[in-house]
């Protein structure tokens, strides 16, 4: 199926197409094991076509904010985390 000379790199551009397409890199791997290929073969393929779908994965330029706004039925009561109940009052109420 591959030729000798590129072995790792038609191995990542095979695993590359096949995890596009939706396969998982397990499934991948152990196809290509009962195909013959060494272990250590795939996995050089599986970190080169890992770093090489990095690299074409795009940018995001845009920052995440999260924010929080907190709504009381009833506005005398207030979130205060600052205070602390004995060990008896959480347990007794």
């Amino acid at each position: 199926m591959f030729k000798k000379n590129g072995l790792i790199e038609e191995l990542a551009s095979y695993l590359k197409n096949n995890l596009k397409k939706g396969y998982t890199k397990d499934s991948l791997r152990w196809a290509l094991v009962n195909q013959g290929y060494s272990r250590i073969e795939i996995e050089k393929a599986i970190k080169m076509a890992d770093l090489e779908l990095a690299e074409e994965a795009p940018m995001l330029k845009t920052k995440i904010e999260a924010t929080y706004k907190y709504e009381f039925a009833d506005e005398s009561k207030e979130l205060n985390l600052n205070e602390k109940k004995s060990f008896w009052k959480k347990i007794l109420g």
